[in-house]
């Protein structure tokens, strides 16, 4: 994907930079720009938040989705992701174009991933990141369109959502104009019984309408169920005392269009004490219906644990869980915010940042420098003469106080500069200099003290 067709937010030119200085002091949603990031599911496992998207292609036009791949981001502060090669890719299936939407599960050191493309598959790997394998073999899947009847159309089996209970029993949601769960069994990759059937025109239990999109989520001894509503879709809930209900609506938690978007899938979770929302927008320059985009809001549940209602801001999430260390080694795509960078993926070191033209800089927020730092090092290769990487301190015109020379051949070759001392926390900048495009391009980097 030609990053330079989806985004350059504010221009190519650093005499540019001072009018959106202020925004981006403000600005975290989308939390990805170098994409299209639909559907998005995040999961906690240990120290990492996990947060599985699926890719709208740049090809997509606003009549039909094109869909292929599904992606991955990291954080451990909730304000910087790290991006991550594709993880899967549909074309397994026979349905190149219909990657809908996915949730990984973790269980006993293996990553459960369920995706939806008309049916549901279970893949299954030893990494987050894959390689993802069919443990069912060759194109079965888990949940197939003859095992279900209650829309009466074709593609309502899609849109899983998985949630393991405190006892460890595994539940899954699922359904397009129709809801449906099972219960999973210890494999996670097989159900017991029958296929449970909501019916989601009981006003009592899912309220005015269901759409698509579930989500499943506990909290204390609660839990609940947002999902679609509606098209234009808003995002409804219900909550319960079980995981199989019986549910009661609970309300709207996001109107239609507050977020930017025709359509919305939604995910909750909470990390380092902290419950966080993720919803789907139309947040990017060239955005439509079918090229969405995920945004993240912390939010506080209401006194009587019913969830609050939940308002679009661009300004996502504004206080770091955890400030970055600079002092050891950080991938050059981790990202609070960027502009006009893409991602590049390889066998060597997967994953770095491309696209790279004069004035295009990445934002990493909040990083702990301590008592200051003495030098700047950093990873880069195919850097044209002339390359540099400029290290700014909370702004892309803020102080300098490294320049790094970034030109290099075509192996991967660690660059150092010495650095101004500063201490304490500060966004930190990388804006990259030089003449033509295509500058460089950059892996990791790392302050030493």
């Amino acid at each position: 994907m030609n990053k330079k067709h989806i985004l350059h937010f504010f221009g190519v030119v650093l005499c540019a930079v001072a009018s959106h200085a202020a925004f981006q002091v403000y600005a975290q949603n989308p939390i990805c720009q170098t994409h299209f990031t639909p559907d998005p599911a995040p999961v906690v496992v240990g120290d990492t938040l996990y947060l599985y998207t699926g890719c709208d292609d740049i090809t997509a036009d606003p009549d039909n989705f094109v869909m292929r791949e599904y992606l991955c981001f990291t954080t451990t502060d909730m304000v910087n992701w790290t991006h991550h090669a594709p993880v899967f890719n549909n074309e397994g299936f026979g349905t190149k174009d219909c990657a809908y939407a996915a949730q990984m599960a973790y269980r006993n050191g293996k990553w459960y991933y369920y995706t939806s493309t008309f049916g549901i598959p279970v893949l299954v790997s030893d990494s987050p990141y894959g390689p993802f394998t069919n443990p069912l073999g060759g194109k079965n899947f888990l949940i197939k369109s003859e095992d279900t009847s209650y829309s009466g159309h074709g593609w309502e089996d899609i849109d899983p959502t998985v949630l393991i209970d405190d006892d460890g029993q595994a539940y899954m949601y699922w359904g397009n104009n129709a809801l449906y769960a099972v219960k999973l069994n210890d494999d996670m990759i097989s159900y017991d019984g029958d296929i449970k059937v909501f019916e989601i025109k009981d006003k009592d239990a899912f309220g005015p309408d269901y759409e698509e999109a579930p989500w499943l989520a506990k909290r204390g001894d609660k839990y609940y169920l947002a999902y679609a509503s509606f098209c234009p879709e808003a995002t409804d809930w219900a909550w319960s005392d079980s995981p199989l209900g019986p549910w009661k609506y609970g309300g709207q938690l996001m109107r239609a269009f507050e977020h930017g978007g025709m359509g919305n899938h939604t995910g909750m979770c909470e990390y380092k004490g902290q419950w966080y929302f993720f919803y789907m927008d139309e947040g990017l320059p060239n955005a439509h219906s079918k090229r969405r985009t995920t945004s993240v809001i912390p939010f506080e549940f209401n006194e009587d644990g019913s969830l609050p209602y939940m308002h679009h801001d661009k300004r996502g999430v504004l206080k770091s869980a955890d400030p970055l260390n600079p002092y050891i080694r950080q991938q050059g795509e981790t990202i609070a915010w960027e502009e006009g960078i893409g991602i590049g993926y390889d066998n060597i070191y997967s994953v770095y940042v491309n696209e790279v033209d004069p004035g295009d800089y990445i934002k990493v927020r909040e990083v702990n420098f301590g008592n200051g730092a003495k030098n700047f090092t950093a990873r880069v290769r195919n850097g044209k003469p002339g390359a540099k990487i400029e290290v700014h301190l909370d702004a892309p015109n803020g102080e300098l106080i490294a320049t790094l020379d970034a030109s290099s051949g075509p192996e991967w070759t660690e660059k150092k500069a010495k650095t101004i001392k500063r201490d304490g926390i500060h966004d930190l900048y990388f804006v990259f200099t030089g003449a033509g495009d295509d500058l460089l391009q950059f892996d990791s980097w790392k302050f030493n003290q």
